[in-house]
């Protein structure tokens, strides 16, 4: 049920949408449910009658099937985020077909539908949509988030992309980094912000408990459950639910959660149906996910479902000149009107400090600096810095950071292995104690040809 150019109004007399599917009966089923919404769609039954409507006419959201005659939905995501941006677009895919709903998201795609489309899912997505912040809403800046190094700045401009999508998000990075402040500004600049966000530490929930916590039980489903109760997912419906430490996560509630993700559905321990869910899932570890799956501690299908989009949180001794504002700023937070100042020597013992727990290690050492300071200013005993972790070295090793010393080590040991092997990948897997497919991901991570 294709609309004439002639007919279309344009943008901002009525919230438009443009449907692209080559099955006239999902069209008319999707165009007869957005005007019951009180919205107005352009249908469109290939790729290239999608983009010649995208020409003519603004869209509030696009709503594209994968197979078309002339192509595949991931062209046009991929044709909606060059020329028009400001559009949000989801994809329907086939039933149970989650590498191409992860294809699209990591294309840039909004968020997908599962055929066959349910129509509460398909009014809570496109109210998602239309909720989205513009431009201008964007361009305030996030306060919370301080310093001005090139590598938060990188950071804020990723949170803004990111908060314009539904994709599930992994945030790495090492502990104290600020994994948790990340996860709340995209929730807070999103179309859920509205909604609630429900953080969860993944490694202080029992196992016997897990499912239950999770996903809810019904009244008698075991002993003790005297009533129904929501879990994790139904609290967090309409918004943002975060996992932290997810790697902590035993394996069959990975199995579990893999589902409730790919199908948006959860089952309350001691109901025989699955209810719908309306989540975006952020999840966050301070471990490296990628080894964690060649160890065979996490599944993979898990991982590529979680890590969709990643967000890396700099560690602070790689922003060192983000060290004197967040000083500053923890310093106003815990004195009571004028924040109690600090010498010249003891911000330049902070700035050579190599911060392991990074800005929560700050925050510690300020707040016990301030508490112990018998004086009217901050100095570099207070700060009770240990005199060789002010020797800007990091174990005795220059400025090399950890990171970098152990992956040095890890090169010259592969480097070593393949040559002791005459370049054999599979004899030198053995040789160091690791799978081939352990030692293909660090030959690709550190670089070596």
């Amino acid at each position: 049920m294709s609309v004439g150019r002639s007919e279309r109004r344009v943008r901002g007399e009525l919230s438009r949408v443009l449907v692209v599917d080559d099955e006239p009966d999902i069209r008319e089923l999707i165009d007869l449910t957005l005007s019951r919404m009180g919205l107005a769609a352009d249908c469109a039954g290939s790729v290239a009658e999608a983009k010649s409507c995208l020409a003519d006419t603004g869209y509030q959201l696009c709503l594209t099937d994968m197979r078309l005659p002339d192509g595949d939905g991931l062209q046009l995501v991929r044709h909606i985020a060059e020329h028009h941006g400001e559009t949000p677009v989801a994809v329907i895919t086939a039933f149970g077909s989650a590498e191409n709903a992860v294809a699209a998201l990591k294309a840039g795609a909004f968020d997908y539908l599962a055929k066959p489309v349910g129509l509460d899912q398909l009014r809570a997505l496109v109210k998602s949509a239309l909720s989205l912040p513009g431009q201008d809403d964007h361009a305030s800046p996030m306060h919370s988030l301080i310093g001005h190094s090139a590598a938060m700045e990188q950071v804020r401009a990723t949170i803004e992309k990111l908060a314009r999508s539904q994709a599930p998000i992994y945030i790495s990075g090492e502990s104290g980094s600020g994994k948790e402040l990340a996860a709340r500004l995209i929730h807070s600049q999103s179309a859920r912000s509205a909604g609630p966000f429900v953080p969860v530490n993944c490694g202080a929930i029992p196992e016997t408990l897990m499912e239950s916590e999770f996903f809810g039980y019904r009244k008698g489903a075991f002993t003790g459950a005297d009533s129904d109760r929501e879990g994790f997912f139904q609290a967090a419906t309409g918004g943002t639910l975060f996992l932290d430490e997810v790697a902590d996560l035993p394996l069959p509630m990975q199995v579990k959660l893999l589902r409730a993700i790919q199908e948006k559905r959860v089952r309350k321990v001691g109901s025989a149906v699955e209810e719908p869910v309306d989540v975006r899932v952020i999840c966050a570890t301070h471990k490296n996910l990628r080894e964690c799956v060649d160890k065979g501690s996490f599944r993979q299908d898990l991982y590529y479902r979680l890590n969709v989009i990643e967000l890396r949180m700099p560690p602070l001794r790689e922003r060192k000149e983000d060290i004197p504002p967040l000083a500053e700023a923890i310093l106003r937070r815990l004195g009571p009107g004028q924040p109690m100042p600090m010498t010249e020597a003891a911000a330049d013992a902070l700035a050579r400090y190599p911060f392991p727990g990074n800005v929560r290690e700050l925050e510690n050492i300020l707040e016990r600096a301030t508490a112990l300071c018998a004086g009217d200013c901050i100095d570099t005993d207070d700060l009770h810095l240990a005199p060789e972790d002010l020797a800007g070295e990091t174990l005795g090793r220059g400025s090399e950071t950890l990171d970098d010393y152990l992956n040095r080590l890890e090169k010259q040991a592969i480097l070593e292995a393949l040559q002791k092997t005459g370049q054999n990948r599979t004899a030198a897997a053995r040789l160091l104690g690791v799978t081939f497919r352990s030692l293909r991901y660090r030959l690709e991570r550190l670089g070596i040809e």
